[in-house]
Formats: structure tokens, C-alpha cells, sequence
């Protein structure tokens, strides 16, 4: 599969919820190094429980009618924040987050999120696209994207 260059953002449903949850899951457990057992039931918990409470906020990112990940923006001081992007492994090296990044910052002046140190590749794109770190953790960077 080569580089893909249409995408349609989708509203999530009800019926989207597991499938929310596993990506949502699959995204923190990758690149939560050295977490424990407890540690991880908490945060399996954590995500069982939000998501459904947030579906309204989720979009589908659909790929040739196929479900292809997800996208979750929320308001966030004076600007909008990257709560989630998830592309299952199929999908990823396609330039198709960059694609969905690009137009979320041409439409919005001012984009934070949170990444994984460990998320190499994830770190490099928003770095390359112009995200600062504006704080650290042990474990991730939070991200701010300003055009303004």
C-alpha cells in the first residue's frame, strides 16, 4: 500500500466503543514502559470508563470504507488539544497523519498534546510540523503548536 491521500473523519457511534477502547489502549500500553500489573489495570479501567462518557468527541478516521483508527479533539485553553490520534499499524508510514495534522493546524491556531518519549517516529513528525515542548514528565512531552 502507498501513500494515501483521502481520509474521511467519521462520527463514532455506540456500536465504535470497543473498538475505541482497544485503540486507546494499544496507543498508552505501547509506549508505557515498565508500568505494573496494578498500574496497568488502572489504566485499563480508566479507559473502559471514558470512553464512553467522551464517544460524542471521537471521530472514525475511514480509509477506501475501511476503519482505519481514530481522532479526539477537545477544547483546551486558548487553543485545542490533541487528546488522541491513533492509526492502526496498517495505516501508519502512509503520510496519512501528517495529512489529518496539517489540516488540524491550518484550521486551528494554537494545538497542544501529550506524546510518548518512546513514541520515536510520532515525536520526530510533530517536532517536523512544528510543535514545541512546553513540559516534561518522566515518561512524555507536552506538546504546543502556535501559529500565531
Amino acid at each position: 500500500m502507498q501513500n494515501i491521500s483521502e481520509y474521511k473523519l467519521e462520527k463514532a457511534t455506540k456500536n465504535d466503543i470497543e473498538l475505541l477502547i482497544s485503540y486507546k489502549l494499544a496507543s498508552i500500553l505501547d509506549y508505557a514502559k515498565n508500568i505494573s500489573k496494578e498500574e496497568e489495570e488502572k489504566i485499563t479501567k480508566y479507559v473502559k470508563t471514558s470512553i464512553p462518557k467522551q464517544i460524542d468527541d471521537y471521530k472514525i478516521i475511514a480509509i477506501e470504507n475501511k476503519k482505519a483508527g481514530c481522532l479526539f479533539l477537545e477544547q483546551y485553553e486558548d487553543g485545542i488539544l490533541l487528546n488522541e490520534i491513533y492509526l492502526t499499524k496498517d495505516y501508519r508510514q502512509k503520510k496519512i497523519g501528517t495529512k489529518i495534522l496539517t489540516n488540524i493546524l491550518n484550521s486551528n491556531s494554537k494545538v497542544y498534546l501529550w506524546v510518548y518519549k518512546d513514541n520515536i517516529i510520532a515525536f520526530n513528525l510533530y517536532q517536523k510540523l512544528g510543535f514545541k515542548i512546553k513540559e516534561t514528565t518522566e515518561t512524555r512531552y507536552f506538546m504546543e503548536y502556535s501559529n500565531k
